[in-house]
This record gives C-alpha cells, structure tokens and sequence, in this order.
C-alpha cells in the first residue's frame, strides 16, 4: 500500500513523505474548514427575487445546516479529484466574493435555482476553454516575472486575510483611515491574544525547524483557546468588527458530535431560468463578471501555490498544469449544480504546503475530512478561527519572500509587478490585482514602443479586464 503511495503520488521523488502529505493534508482542512460555516452565513440569510431562501422557507437562515453540509460534500469530492487527478497539493471549496455576487448581485434578481443555473453555465464555458488549450494558453502567455508578483501580491493578501479574521487588524467604518489597530488603535480581547500565542509560537517552532510546525501550532493554540474559554466565557462576535469575541466560531465543546447531514439541495438549480427571469443581456453579463473573476483567481492561485511548493518549471507554470485546470473548471460548475455557488481552488492551500504538503495526497487527505465534515458539522463549528489564521501570516511571509526574482530595475515588468501585489489585498480581490498588473503591462508596453512584444492573447485579456473594471457603466448603458 505504501510503495502504491509512493509511485503513484511520486512522494519521494518530490521530497516529501506521507506522513508529511497527512500533516499538510491535515492543516489545509484547519485554515479553510471556516467555508462549512461562512458560506451558510453569506448564502442563507439572503431572500432571492420572490422572497425565498437558499436551502428552503421564508425566513433567514433556515437552510444554514443544508448548505453547511453540502458545502463541505462538493468540498470533499473536488479536492479528493484534484488529489488523484493532478498530483497538486490544492484544495477547492465554494469560493469567497463569488458566492456573495450570486447572493446580493444575482439572486437579487431571480431565483437561487436560476442563479445557480448560471453559475453552472459558467463553470462548462470555463471547461469548454479549458479543454480547446486556450485557458491554459492564456497562463503561458503571461510573463515569469508577472506570474512571480500575483504569487508575491497574493502571500500579502493571505496575510491580510488572517490579521483581520484574528481581529488584530479591522475596519474603522471612516473615510480614513479605513484599517487599523485592533479596535481604536489597541488590541483588545481574549480572541486576539490566543492569535497572537499562536502566532508567535507557530513562528518560534519553524525558525526553530521543528517538523509540522504549523500543525502544532494549530492544534496548541486550539488548546489555549478552549482553556480561555471555559475561564472567561467570551462570546462569539460573528465577524463584528466592534466585538471582542470570537470572530466566527467559540471554542467551546459542542452537544452534538455528529449528526446526519442534509443533502436536499443536491440538483437544484434552474440552467436557463436566469435569462427568461433577468433578461438575455442582463444574464450573460452577469456569467461574464463571474468567469472572468473565477478563470483568473484559479490562475493566480496555482501559481503560488505551485512556486511556494517548488513545482513551477522555469516560466513559473505549475506541473500538470492542464489537469489542475480542468478541475477546477468542473469544480465550478459542480458547484452551481449542488446549489452551493461556484467552487475554486484556494489559496488556503499554502499553509498546507508550508508544512511539507507537496503532492496530490495531502489534496486526499484534505476532501476525506471535508467529507467526514459533513457528519460533524457541529464539531466543525466550535474550531476558533483564531487558532487557525497564524498559519496564513506564517505562508504570507514564505510567499512574500519570491519578491526578490522581480526586476525592480526594469520599469515595464516592475510597476505592472507592483499594481498585482499591492492591488489585492487592498482591494481584497485576487482577480482586482492580476486584471491592473495585466492592463499596465499592457499600456506600458505599449506606451514605449513595444507594442510587437505583447503576447495576442496578452492585448486580448486586457480589453477583456477593462470590460470588467467597467462592468457597471457597462450594465447601465446596455439596459
């Protein structure tokens, strides 16, 4: 069984062990399984066009545990596919931002059945182009040293991402400034302090080279915050940038273990229901917004995910690139399909790798406990994100140190570099940076003369991305 292992997800020849694959396997699960009960939070709790909600009836939240349990289903399946098919250490799950445009952008404007039919549409053209080569085309023609920035641009997200679901970092609710410190410029909270233990525990153990250090990390910290809990009882903030609890889960232990999941919104969608409810032009500008934003969040995920794990070639593309392509391309529409909104890879995935993860076993490892998510929902529930999020400062960090192989002293490579990596954590969107570092690419190019230099499917998605950045006047004009 073990040398099955070996060849077949070349362990060794990648430098990695099993025991290495379950542990990154393991810690992926840890830093994404807050998708089993954010995406309920995001999907349920909003009324379609004839006042219904996801999952079924008429008030908010009523289908929170249907979606939980099929969203952690889809999750299982399509990461334990990206494990056997590609050999890639890449877990998929319904995608953040996308599931809120279907939520408040398109079940506003028809029913959740019509609006999952278009997010189906979606992933079978993203498909499509995927198996004609020209998804893959397009990840070729784009420039090492562009690549090497959405992988820079997307190491600073992530960490933006764990600072503020610790609550060491929140919004302000003012013009300027828009972050800061805590709340009013000071930490304040139990919740933060655990983040911060762990953190710097997590820190200490792999400058220290101690083996799985994000996973113990993860699981002392697990530890502190339960112990903190029974002490101080410290409510659950549910994401309240003023509140002092638990940003999303407490940590305390739960009635229920398991309990048998709901699977009803298997099916449930509408495929062309959309453009007889929303109209043929309003619909098909709709399926644009969400493809473009899921083809290039795919695109910039593997790619560092792939250079953290040392599995890009020389022109930075990931191995099995096509594979990974197609499933996250099914992934997508399976998605739409079970009723959960769209699934894509996640960058999640790095904190995995960043613990020794390097084939597609640790992918396995990941969708079985997303399976068995489905079962314990309730345990699922009670793990702090708190404990969870160090590891993504920690990958930042790793990420951020690919900076290095840009050229700052070559404007034409060097701004469009910098406009992809500061561009998405302040805009919190993966696709916002790589469409600004592609249209500046693309401008400056241009601007200096070197127009014949520009790759033809480089001039194509930059009109594309500035139909995207334009996407509202556009809506506006054409209804």
């Amino acid at each position: 069984m073990t040398s099955t292992l070996e060849q077949y997800f070349k362990i060794t020849e990648r430098g990695s062990s099993i025991g290495k694959e379950v542990r990154g396997g393991v810690v992926t699960f840890l830093t994404m399984a807050y998708i089993i009960v954010l995406n309920p939070i995001i999907l349920a709790g909003v009324p379609d066009v004839d006042g219904n909600f996801l999952g079924g009836g008429s008030e908010a939240g009523s289908g929170f545990a249907t979606i939980a349990a099929v969203t952690a289903l889809v999750a299982g399946i399509l990461t334990i596919l990206m494990g056997v098919v590609a050999n890639f250490p890449l877990a998929l799950a319904t995608g953040l931002g996308l599931n809120a445009f279907v939520a408040f952008s398109v079940a506003s404007q028809m029913t959740w059945a019509d609006a999952m039919g278009l997010v189906v549409i979606e992933g079978l053209i993203i498909l499509a182009l995927v198996l004609t080569g020209f998804r893959k085309a397009v990840f070729d023609a784009v420039p090492r040293q562009l690549k090497t920035a959405i992988a820079v641009g997307i190491g600073l997200f992530i960490t933006l991402i764990g600072l503020v679901d610790a609550g060491f970092v929140r919004t302000t609710g003012i013009a300027a400034p828009p972050v800061q410190l805590g709340i009013g410029g000071n930490l304040v909270g139990w919740p933060v302090l655990v983040f911060i233990i762990g953190l710097l525990l997590m820190i200490s153990l792999y400058a220290r080279g101690v083996p799985g250090a994000i996973l113990i990390g993860i699981a002392v910290t697990t530890v502190i915050a339960g112990i903190v809990q029974a002490i101080a009882d410290v409510p659950r903030g549910n994401g309240d940038p003023t509140s002092k609890g638990w940003n999303l889960n407490d940590p305390s232990w739960p009635d229920t273990i398991f309990k048998k999941p709901d699977f009803s919104l298997l099916g449930d969608f509408n495929l062309l229901g959309g453009f007889e409810q929303a109209g043929v032009v309003t619909a098909s500008l709709l399926v644009f917004t969400l493809l473009l934003a899921d083809f290039f969040d795919t695109m910039g995920t593997m790619t560092a995910i792939g250079a953290e794990a040392g599995l890009n070639d020389v022109d930075g593309t990931p191995e099995g690139a096509q594979r990974i392509l197609v499933v996250d391309s099914i992934a997508a529409a399976a998605g739409g399909a079970a009723g959960v909104s769209s699934n894509t890879s996640y960058i999640e995935s790095a904190s995995g790798v960043g613990d020794g993860a390097r084939t597609g076993l640790a992918s396995v490892v990941t969708g079985v406990l997303f399976l068995l998510a489905t079962f314990a929902a309730p345990l699922v529930e009670h793990i702090p994100s708190e404990a969870a999020v160090p590891a993504l400062v920690l990958v930042g960090f790793l990420m951020m140190s690919q900076v290095k192989d840009i050229a700052w002293d070559d404007l034409e490579i060097a701004i469009p570099a910098f406009f992809t990596i500061v561009l998405m954590p302040f805009t919190y969107s993966i696709t916002a940076g790589i469409g600004a570092g592609f249209i500046a690419y693309v401008l400056i190019k241009l601007v200096m003369g070197k127009a014949a230099a520009i790759h033809p499917l480089m001039w194509l998605i930059g009109g594309l991305f500035v139909v995207y950045f334009a996407i509202d006047p556009i809506t506006r004009l054409i209804s």
